[in-house]
């Protein structure tokens, strides 16, 4: 049986993919303890040994910030990875899964953005995805892009969630951004959708003649950074989390200055992706508390 290759098994959605992907799935991951993926002739020459039935690219450069000082591992990993995945897909004839992020766009927005909106991305980070999402769609038409936004999760390492709780456990005030607004999406739905994309296409129910292209999936509902972390300890205090935070301030961007510039709105409506697949649209704050009590039973 041809396996399902995954790329990025120790991220955080690698992680939540390998957990989820059911049994009846051959599954070959490979992470960057594997192999240096920009090294793109050898990574070529991986997945051809592997023979897979198909590809989901969940490994990236995401550290946005240091994205602006080191453009050059931000694009080799986020264009040129994505560019030899979609030429060994070509050559195997085989899809490949993209996961890509609303940085692409600019923010300028009011409405939730849809796959037709065109990117306008402000920062190297969103720049450096664009252009992977642009070298696949040029190379190989069989490819699903799937933009998301505001990921976290209980598996992985750093997210927005487990920062929060962190700097609650030590600190007893806190500054949060209210005025960058999105959809907060945690990797487990992220991963559901994806694995369902993958069955429906291992079982030809998906044709990707009329299907293939850029779609987004994120939770529904919306929220600025402020409401994500308000409802975090909320959720959390509910669950008597250990902590000692009193106060969350609402901060402006101006007052919270990064290295990079972030969209002011990046909400994404996912749609297109609920009427290929059997999706059920979850709010963010569901998601959020079934990634809190995952989260306290790893730590009993």
């Amino acid at each position: 049986m041809k396996p399902l290759l995954l790329l990025g098994k120790t991220g955080q959605l690698g992680q939540e993919l390998a957990r989820l992907l059911p049994s009846t799935f051959a599954v070959q991951t490979l992470g960057r303890a594997d192999l240096d993926f920009t090294q793109v002739q050898r990574l070529k020459q991986v997945v051809l040994d592997i023979q897979p039935h198909s590809i989901v690219n969940a490994a990236a450069y995401t550290a946005v910030d240091q994205a602006e000082k080191e453009p050059e591992q931000a694009f080799a990993m986020n264009q040129a990875v994505p560019m030899a995945l979609a030429e060994v897909a070509k050559q195997l004839e085989i899809p490949l899964i993209h996961i890509s992020t609303d940085y692409v766009f600019d923010g300028q927005h009011h409405r939730p953005y849809q796959e037709t909106d065109q990117p306008s991305p402000i920062g190297v980070y969103g720049r450096s995805k664009l252009a992977g999402e642009e070298a696949i769609r040029q190379t190989w038409a069989n490819h699903y892009i799937v933009r998301t936004a505001w990921l976290y999760g209980a598996l992985g390492q750093g997210n927005f969630v487990k920062t929060m709780l962190r700097l609650g456990q030590s600190r007893a005030e806190l500054g949060v951004v209210f005025d960058q607004i999105g959809s907060p999406t945690s990797t487990t739905y992220l991963a559901e959708g994806i694995i369902k994309l993958v069955q429906g296409l291992a079982i030809a129910a998906i044709d990707p003649s009329r299907s293939a292209g850029t779609y987004h999936l994120a939770n529904s509902g919306v929220a600025s950074w402020y409401d994500f972390a308000i409802a975090i300890f909320e959720e959390a205090r509910a669950r008597q989390f250990p902590l000692v935070l009193q106060r969350v301030n609402p901060l402006t961007t101006a007052e919270y200055p990064t290295v990079a510039h972030r969209p002011a709105y990046s909400v994404l409506s996912s749609r297109k992706l609920e009427t290929l697949l059997p999706l059920t649209p979850t709010h963010w704050r569901e998601s959020l508390r079934s990634m809190l009590d995952q989260l306290m039973q790893e730590m009993l």
